[in-house]
């Protein structure tokens, strides 16, 4: 099985999170964060913070905002 590092792991954590990982590779995640207090801090970290922030209602954009970023992003991409 693959060990990680920390900060390999750190690069993955939202992978995990979205259960993206492939088996291997969860359960090399899951083998260091059962070993790796650090690792598991920041994981609950990670949680916390989607927790408070994840439900979030979408900001409203002022009038007109939305087609002068429209507009301008169909000006770059023709460039």
């Amino acid at each position: 099985m693959k060990r990680f590092t920390c900060d390999e792991l750190a690069e993955l954590i939202t992978a995990y999170l979205d259960d993206a990982l492939d088996d291997s590779s969860r359960a090399a995640a899951e083998a260091h964060l059962a070993c790796c207090g650090d690792c598991g801090n920041y994981l609950d970290q990670f949680r916390t913070t989607i927790r408070a922030l994840g439900d979030q209602p979408p900001e409203k954009l002022p009038s007109g905002a939305r087609e002068r970023l429209m507009s301008a992003f169909r000006g770059r991409r023709r460039s």
